[in-house]
Order: structure tokens, then C-alpha cells, then sequence
């Protein structure tokens, strides 16, 4: 199992439209991940789970994934985080 922590600058926070891109992603992945903030731990690969997370911009979130391909998992989707979030 791996996992890094992130912090979400996107100023309208973790909404809709980044969580979808961030679930196509995941499912390329043959590995569980899981998005975890405050303790609360979802299914990184489910639209709706991350939604109920209410991240909003600032927020730490961590990227969990245990099994084939972990490390290219967390890796790509942390540049996903990265990248597209900051919008």
C-alpha cells in the first residue's frame, strides 16, 4: 500500500467536473484507491463517494492504492491533482 497527501487548490474546490476526471483516471488502474479526508475514507473510483467528502480549496486529501500497479496509480493521479485542480 502507498499513499501521498495532496492539497486542493482548485478556488472552487473538488466539485463535479474534477471528481469525474479524477474517477476516469483511477479506473485505469487495476489497484483499490482510496481518497481520504479527516479520517473519512471513499472509494477514490466512485464519482459520488468523492462528492461526499465536501473538499473544498486548501483542503489536504490523501491518495491510498494497494495492489497491482500502486505507485503508477498515486504517481498520475497526484499529477492529475496537480495539474488540473488548480483550474
Amino acid at each position: 500500500m502507498i499513499s501521498q497527501t495532496y492539497t486542493i487548490l482548485n478556488p472552487t474546490g473538488f466539485h463535479a467536473r474534477p471528481a469525474k476526471t479524477f474517477v476516469l483516471k483511477a479506473n485505469e488502474f487495476p489497484c483499490k484507491i482510496n481518497v481520504i479526508k479527516s479520517g473519512k475514507k471513499v472509494n477514490g473510483k466512485s464519482t459520488l463517494s468523492l462528492l461526499t467528502l465536501g473538499i473544498a480549496t486548501n483542503d489536504q486529501i490523501t491518495v491510498e492504492a494497494d495492489g497491482e500497479q500502486e505507485e503508477q496509480a498515486v504517481a498520475e493521479l497526484g499529477l492529475l491533482l496537480e495539474k488540473i485542480f488548480v483550474e
